[in-house]
């Protein structure tokens, strides 16, 4: 029986069909970073300043994208009120 593969801390791409739009990624695949999967593209580019080609990366979680939690308005202590309280 062969040993399953650890794919921990490495990575693949492949080419991808962009269909004719050059926004879609020039690259697509997955990767692993101790033990958390994620999606990466890659886009294919050329430098403005000096012509030369690089690739620009985008990484997202598999487990779905993040979004920083909103922020909860600040409230005056309750205690604060009490003398305008009338009883």
């Amino acid at each position: 029986m062969t040993p399953e593969y650890d794919n921990t801390n490495s990575g693949v791409l492949f080419t991808n069909d962009q269909g004719g739009n050059p926004k879609r990624p020039s690259l697509r695949g997955s990767l692993n970073v101790e033990g958390k999967e994620y999606n990466i593209s890659g886009w294919k580019k050329e430098s403005k300043k000096d012509g030369k080609p690089f690739l620009s990366l985008k990484i997202e979680s598999k487990q779905g994208s993040y979004s920083a939690p909103k922020a909860v308005p600040k409230q005056e202590p309750l205690m604060d009120n009490l003398d305008d309280l009338s009883f």
